[in-house]
């Protein structure tokens, strides 16, 4: 619900402060992994489009960019979010929470294949940055009812990400190491995994349905706020 405007304005503030953060690390770790890549003769394309291949980016380069559009819409005005941004805004929230679970539950002491970590970028990007959107889902203004038929669209993504990186893993050399694959996770690389890819398909199914419960959890908070909202713009006619 729109509590006031003043508080709106607020929120819109720290989605923007939030969007900027994680942009901020983004560009920290990017400029990090080039610069060894660099210093050792790595290619530069492939470094970046390896670096652009992980999840974490990509959700955190969504976030960003939903959180300043909901920071824009809130202040033009608007008394809901539209269809369209509520569906993007649940989407991005669902991979961000996804994002911070799978990386603190697996990943946290697991070096990655992206170079050497930037502490301060890493903590953004993997705990920061899901708790301000956990915050958001259930206190950011304007949130809307959606339809449960959003969980298809909102799997769409991940889906299509999985695919990508599977069919690409094989197909590229990691110049790192010399190993003639590259994975950006270590539980979708089958050359680690006893089982090769039927591990490698466990790990996915169960990802897969934390993101469909995740996205569940999004959608149910964001109808319940919205009727909460309507419900009280009918009282207070």
């Amino acid at each position: 619900m729109l509590r006031s405007r003043a508080w709106a304005n607020a929120w819109a503030a720290l989605r923007l402060l939030a969007a900027a953060a994680g942009v901020a690390a983004i560009v920290g770790q990017l400029v990090r992994t080039l610069s060894i890549s660099a210093s050792n003769g790595w290619p530069l394309v492939l470094t970046a489009v390896d670096f652009f291949s992980f999840f974490t980016i990509l959700s955190n380069l969504g976030a960003a960019i939903a959180l300043t559009t909901g920071a824009i819409l809130i202040w033009r005005g608007s008394r809901v979010d539209p269809a369209w941004f509520a569906t993007l805004l649940a989407a991005v929230s669902t991979y961000m929470l996804i994002t911070g679970i799978v990386y603190n539950a697996l990943l946290r002491n697991v070096p990655l294949p992206q170079g050497s970590t930037v502490p301060w970028s890493n903590e953004i990007l993997h705990v920061w940055a899901p708790l301000f959107i956990l915050l958001d889902v259930f206190f950011g203004p304007l949130r809307r009812r959606l339809s449960w038929r959003a969980l298809w669209t909102i799997i769409a993504f991940p889906i299509v990400w999985v695919i990508y990186t599977l069919v690409r893993g094989p197909l590229v050399t990691d110049f790192r190491t010399g190993n003639p694959w590259w994975y950006p996770y270590p539980f979708l690389n089958p050359n680690l995994q006893p089982w090769g890819y039927g591990g490698v398909a466990l790990y996915v199914v169960g990802i897969a349905a934390g993101i469909l419960v995740l996205a569940a959890g999004v959608i149910w908070v964001g109808r319940r706020r919205g009727a909460a909202r309507v419900k009280a713009a009918g009282t207070a006619q």
